[in-house]
């Protein structure tokens, strides 16, 4: 078995190597690629602002206080000049170099002058903000692969899917309609900040590592990064654009009709792939919004130290979290509820994967991925070949898709949840006192 080492050497030349090929596809196809990108954080107008901020809020978990401060005040000062240059310039407004560069300023600074426990959380931690940035820069690149992959998209096969789940997306839509705009505000603002949510959710989970210099074996990003990494597989196998571009205003002449949100567009029992444009990302088979809110909920219910349960802000903050993006996919038009359903199997067969590694592969960690696996398959290849039958019979097709999805939640939980519930209630009784 290799060395620590060797498998971080490993690691490294695999991830450079993935960075560099995904650099030339897009430079051969004229769009922004991950290299470049990073060029932009360090010396450009950076593209985000949430998530260089959120790395660096990562990364200051396995340091100091006092660290903390000095790396927040840097990063501060760095994003104040570099945005009074572009001002200067005639710029646009784009904060973020500064935690980029301060970010990797951390892991140098403990690769080569820290020592001991510091500099393992230093580089523990570094490393998830790095990956965070990172995994950002290969999310854009891949939803370009996803047009190129993808010419011809699968809608009408997932709306008639939908007609069997009650057209949630033309549902939502109208009553995001009614609402006031600002409760569309908020829900837009809790779409884009996704990144923000995994890093509070983060941030408590790992609150005490440098005091107590013990990391857990498992925690939310863990399931985040393996859900970026595996998801975005399927946008090419299953490319789908949602109703607001397959049925809405914003397909233009490649939009089926204008129906969404306010119409629900005919059945047509002989569905097929339709020509669509060429800067349409194809991402929405599976939901992975759905996917990575379902996974801040479930990380915001214990301690993953202790079970215990979280605090009640916490709790309540990943239920608003869950719901409101939840809401955000089928209201703006980006997802269909067939999406969500595929999304959120996803992230409880890894999480069945990834949860509680003390645990071993016992028989029921083997069966509830497994089930996982085949019931996500069957969704994705019903959904394919058998969208007519849904439209045709869509109250126990409905009941079908809702049921089998139901069964799993509730073994999710009982694998997971219920026997924690009593299992940990004295533990809880004696961390309260």
């Amino acid at each position: 078995m290799p060395s620590p080492r060797a498998r971080l050497t490993i690691a490294l030349s695999a991830g450079a190597a993935a960075l560099i090929a995904l650099q030339i596809v897009a430079s051969m196809h004229h769009f922004v690629g991950p290299i470049e990108s990073i060029w932009d954080d360090f010396a450009g107008n950076a593209k985000s602002f949430t998530v260089p901020w959120a790395g660096l809020g990562l990364a200051l978990i396995g340091l100091s206080w006092r660290r903390r401060g000095i790396a927040v005040g840097a990063a501060l000062a760095i994003d104040v000049v570099y945005q009074a240059i572009r001002t200067l310039n005639g710029g646009p407004l784009a904060m973020g170099n500064g935690p980029v560069i301060v970010l990797v300023a951390i892991l140098a600074l403990a690769l080569w002058k820290w020592q001991g426990a510091e500099r393992t959380n230093a580089l523990h931690a570094g490393a998830l903000g790095l990956l965070l940035v990172l995994s950002s820069k290969v999310a854009d690149v891949w939803l370009g692969i996803t047009v190129l992959a993808g010419p011809r998209v699968l809608d009408e096969h997932i709306v008639l899917v939908d007609h069997a789940l009650g057209d949630p997306s033309w549902k939502m839509g109208q009553l995001l309609d009614w609402l006031s705009p600002v409760a569309s505000s908020v829900l837009h603002w809790v779409y884009i900040e996704l990144p923000l949510g995994a890093m509070i959710v983060t941030v408590w989970q790992l609150r005490n590592v440098v005091k107590t210099g013990e990391w857990p074996r498992h925690y939310l990003v863990r399931t985040f990064l393996v859900l970026g990494l595996i998801g975005p597989l399927f946008y090419v196998l299953f490319p789908v654009v949602g109703p607001i571009f397959a049925y809405g205003a914003d397909g233009h002449a490649f939009s089926l009709g204008q129906f969404w949100p306010n119409v629900v567009p005919p059945v047509d029992l002989s569905p097929g792939s339709i020509p669509f444009d060429h800067y349409t990302p194809r991402n929405c088979m599976p939901s992975l919004h759905t996917a990575w809110a379902l996974s801040i909920f479930i990380h915001s219910r214990r301690d993953p130290f202790t079970n215990a349960l979280a605090p009640t802000w916490l709790r309540w903050g990943g239920a608003f979290w869950l719901i409101a993006t939840l809401a955000a996919t089928l209201g703006f038009g980006y997802h269909y509820g067939a999406d969500l359903v595929a999304g959120a199997v996803l992230c409880l067969t890894i999480e069945s994967a990834l949860r509680a590694p003390e645990r071993g592969w016992d028989a029921a960690r083997i069966q509830l991925v497994a089930a996982g696996s085949a019931l996500f398959a069957a969704l994705l290849l019903s959904y394919r070949f058998l969208s007519a039958g849904f439209a045709e019979h869509p109250l126990p097709a409905g009941i079908v898709v809702i049921g089998l999805f139901a069964a799993y939640v509730t073994a999710f939980y009982r694998t997971w949840f219920a026997q924690l519930s009593t299992a940990a209630a004295p533990l809880e009784n004696a961390v309260r006192a």
